[in-house]
């Protein structure tokens, strides 16, 4: 859920959703070059690790966010809220190491670090998060805060 359309292709959703942080990258599908000054093809890293996708639902009892991070261990992820009202999920793929005789013929893994802000809503119980990684998808389960409906008392009408 971004802040910002579609233009350059995705899957972005609605531009005025309130509860998006998401930074936009408009280099997010182009391959970044790495430091190292290595001209191979593993040199490279890859932005769509940047952009990891996150759904979001809303059900009756809480606020559940999926993302899929195949590969990464739980001690490799960060879930966070900050300030109490957003939720942060972040972590990082380091590249494997490059032997000296290995010939890459493709290097299509992504890695990188990713990070992803979620504005949580005012129904959010901020102090009861909980997060679980399940082979290679994280749960995030935000309960909610049980809205009582009003009590309502019928008044016998005498006449």
């Amino acid at each position: 859920m971004s802040i910002i359309p579609s233009f350059f292709g995705g899957r972005r959703s609605n531009v005025f959703d309130p509860f998006s942080l998401d930074v936009w990258d408009p280099f997010q599908d182009f391959p970044l070059i790495s430091t190292s000054g290595s001209s191979s093809e593993f040199g490279k890293e890859t932005a769509a690790f940047a952009n990891t996708r996150i759904d979001w639902k809303e059900t009756p009892e809480a606020h559940v966010f999926k993302a899929d991070l195949p590969g990464l261990k739980k001690e490799e992820v960060k879930v966070e809220v900050e300030e109490g009202k957003v939720l942060q999920i972040s972590g990082e793929r380091n590249k494997e190491k490059e032997e000296k005789n290995d010939k890459w013929h493709r290097v299509e893994r992504s890695s990188g670090k990713f990070l992803r802000r979620f504005r949580l809503p005012e129904n959010a119980k901020v102090e009861e998060v909980k997060a679980g990684m399940e082979n290679g998808v994280l749960t995030v389960t935000v309960p909610k805060v049980e809205i009582k409906k009003p009590e309502i008392k019928s008044i016998d009408i005498s006449g």
